[in-house]
Parts: structure tokens; sequence; C-alpha cells
């Protein structure tokens, strides 16, 4: 039994690695832990895998689910893609021209209304001089027309008073028309009453004559009967003279109501020729005033012109290079330097995430790149309308086969503190880095908490 033992435990035992069959050496003391180490070694190798991928798998989540929200809802809103910005304004000539002085220089901080460059203006002086001429004669051309209009309005009173006149002689020639008829009809009246008379006295001269013959009456009262029939007669032929004089007069009177009433057509006739002439000179002085405004109007080309030979400053700044000197042609377009205005502000281009608590308003504090440490206040003063992209030259369009969703960036104005020292180190350009404070509002007062979708 002895014997065979080894030969069995040989065959049924496998075989040993060589570390297995090396012979081992003693334990040192403590020996007893190693076992423990070894089984905690092998628990925690199968807990990283699953302690990372757990880990993953709330990044993931956490990504996609809330983190816009975490990201909008911070306090300070901070970008590094932001940088001064001023007005430039480029400057150029709007005549042609010599260039006859350069009155700054390079990189010279100008007021609004300081000269830049001047051209000569001999040429332009010469036109507004001309125009100023051409004006004057206009006025002097009006001033004349007016004075004939004066004159003809003269005339024209003389006119009215003329046809008042004859209005007048009318009207005395109708009165007396009326007075000669009047006289006509006492006349007739007269002669009349004085035929009966004279009939009268001759029956009783024809009586007398039969009773003188008959012896009845006496010669006396024949005579006396005669004398009354001739002194009758006599009168009858005085009163039919009268008749035929107020006859006369009456035709002399007729002759003068129609000579009246000629002169007074005449009159008329003259009036409206006086009339009609007034309303040439009417005419021709809106002729003339509309002539005068053109040569006003010139005048103001010249001025204006004459005044372009002028460049000056339109706001306060500092000027760039000069791209003009003095005795060189211009044209009109040609520019001859930019101006680079004084006031500054940020043009700070956020992530579309970050505008979530951004309003109008908000505090900002700037730091600049150029300026280590320094510290500039500001404030929101706008929020773009739309993203940059939108205003590119091509804008994009997601409507096609594949999309990548990129978060987009909108521009944020962020107006300066006024800072006069640290104005005068600042620059267009410049890059800077601000950080908006969401967290309170321009009064103070802590923004109210938004609520979650």
């Amino acid at each position: 039994m002895s014997a065979e033992s080894p030969r069995t435990d040989a065959a049924q035992v496998p075989a040993k690695s060589p570390s297995e069959a090396a012979p081992k050496t003693p334990a040192p003391t403590g020996s007893s832990v190693q076992p423990t180490q070894s089984k905690g070694k092998s628990r925690w190798s199968g807990l990283v895998p699953v302690m990372v991928l757990l880990l993953a798998g709330a990044i993931f989540v956490a990504i996609t689910g809330n983190w816009n929200s975490w990201v909008g809802s911070r306090e300070i809103q901070e970008t590094d893609d932001a940088y001064l910005r001023a007005d430039l304004t480029p400057l150029g000539t709007r005549v042609s021209g010599t260039v006859a002085q350069v009155a700054v220089n390079d990189y010279q901080r100008v007021k609004a209304g300081d000269l830049l460059v001047q051209l000569k203006d001999d040429d332009y002086r010469a036109q507004v001089e001309q125009a100023e001429a051409a004006v004057r004669a206009g006025e002097a051309a009006i001033e004349s027309n007016q004075r004939q209009k004066a004159l003809q309005d003269a005339r024209i009173g003389q006119a009215l008073a003329g046809i008042e006149a004859a209005k007048a002689q009318v009207e005395q020639a109708r009165a007396g028309i009326e007075a000669s008829q009047a006289q006509i009809k006492e006349a007739q009246g007269a002669v009349e009453a004085t035929r009966a008379d004279v009939v009268r006295t001759e029956l009783e001269k024809q009586r007398q004559e039969a009773l003188v013959e008959a012896g009845a009456a006496t010669r006396q009262r024949l005579e006396q009967v005669v004398a009354d029939a001739e002194r009758f007669r006599a009168i009858l032929a005085s009163r039919q003279a009268e008749l035929e004089r107020a006859r006369a007069g009456l035709s002399a009177r007729q002759s003068d109501m129609a000579q009246a009433e000629a002169a007074l057509l005449g009159r008329g006739a003259d009036l409206e020729a006086q009339r009609q002439q007034r309303a040439v000179f009417n005419a021709v002085e809106g002729q003339l005033r509309a002539d005068l405004k053109a040569k006003q109007a010139g005048l103001k080309v010249a001025e204006t012109n004459l005044e372009y030979t002028r460049i000056v400053a339109s706001a306060d700044g500092v000027v760039s290079e000069r791209k003009v000197r003095v005795g060189q042609l211009v044209s009109p377009g040609t520019q001859v330097l930019s101006l680079v205005e004084s006031d500054l502000w940020v043009q700070a281009n956020y992530k579309e995430t970050q505008l979530t608590n951004v309003r109008k308003g908000g505090p900002v504090e700037i730091t600049v790149d150029a300026f280590p440490g320094l510290k500039l206040k500001g404030h929101v003063e706008e929020i773009a309308p739309a993203s940059g992209s939108q205003f590119a030259l091509l804008p994009p369009d997601n409507a096609t086969g594949n999309f990548t969703k990129i978060v987009q960036r909108i521009p944020v104005k962020i107006v300066l503190e006024p800072d006069a020292e640290m104005r005068e180190r600042l620059r267009p350009g410049m890059s800077v880095i601000p950080r908006i404070k969401t967290g309170s509002r321009p009064d103070g007062k802590n923004a109210a908490p938004r609520e979650k979708p």
C-alpha cells in the first residue's frame, strides 16, 4: 500500500506552474493578512468598470437632458469672444480739386469740427460769387417788375377815376335831358294857354267889329280888344320861341349824354386794358420769382461745393494714417483718412445657451487682455436681433441632407461706464473678457428664479 500511494498521487495531481513548483519560502511575520488583501483587490477590480459605466451614463444623461439649463442658470456669464468696438468713419472728398493743406498728423486726436484736409477753393469761390450776382440780378428784376406793377396800379386808379367822372357826366346829361323835357312841357302848356287867349281875343275882336258896325259898341272898346289880340299873339310867338329853345336844349342834352356814354365806354375799355397789363406783370413776376428760386438753388449748390473743399471731423476721435498729401489731385470719393470715434463699447459674442437670464441693463465687469488686473464697469445695452450667422453673406441652410447642431453665437453690445483716463489708452479691436452678472438686476435686487419647464 505504501509503495503504490506515491504513484497514484502523482497520477491524479495535475501539473503545477513553475511558480507553484518552486519551493515556497517561509512567510514573514504577518503573513496571515496576505489572503485578505488578495480578496479585496479582486472585489474592487470588478466594481471599477461598473462605477465607470455608471458615471459615464450619469454624465451623458446630464449633458443631453439638462446641460443647457445648467449653463444658462449660472450667475456670471463670460466669454473670451469679445472685442472693443468704435465707430470707424472713412472720410472722403465730395468734389474734385488739389489738396492745399493737410491739417492733422497720423493718429492725431481731433474734436468735432476740426479741419482735417483743405482743398484749393478758388474756382468754387468764383462760382459762389457768380451765383450771388445772378441772385442779385433776379432780385433787381423782381423789384423792377413790382415798380411797374405799382405804376400800373396808378393807371388803373386813374382809369377808375375817369370812369367815375364819365358816369357823373352821364348822370348830369340825363338830369339836363329831364330838365329840358320839363321845360318843353311847361313851354307847350304856356303856348296852349296863350293860343287859347289869342283865339278868345280874335273872337272878341270880330264881335266888337260887328257891334261897332251896328253902332252898338264904341270904337274905343274895339281898339282895346284889338290891342289885347295883338298882345296875346306876341305872347304866343314868345311862348313858341321858348318851346323851340327848350327843344333845342333837349337835343343838346341828348348829344351831351351820348358823348358821356361814349366816354364811359372808352374809360371802361381803358380800365380793362390796364387790368390786363397788370395781369401780364403778375405773370412776369411769377416767372421772375421762379427764376430767382432757381438762381438761389444754384447759389446753395455753389456754397455747398465750397464747403466740401473743407473736410472736417464729424465727431471727437482719432484720425488714422493720412492717405493724401499737399498738391495731390483728388476726385469725388477719394478717401483722405479714417476717423475712429472716441465712444467705445464691447461687442461680446455669447453662446445662445448663455443668454437665458441676460437682460438689457445688466451689470458687466470687463477685463482687458492688454491691461492685466484692470477691471472696467459697464452694462448690457442691446442684444442683437439675430445670431451672427444670419448676417453672413451666405447664411446657413440646415434644411439639407445631413445636419449637425452647432451652438450659435449672438452679439451683445456692452456700453462702458465713463472713465476718461482709460479711454485714452483703450483701442478698438482689443480683446476683452466680459462677465455679465445675471443674478441681479440693474436696481440691485436679485432676479426672480425662473421656473423649470
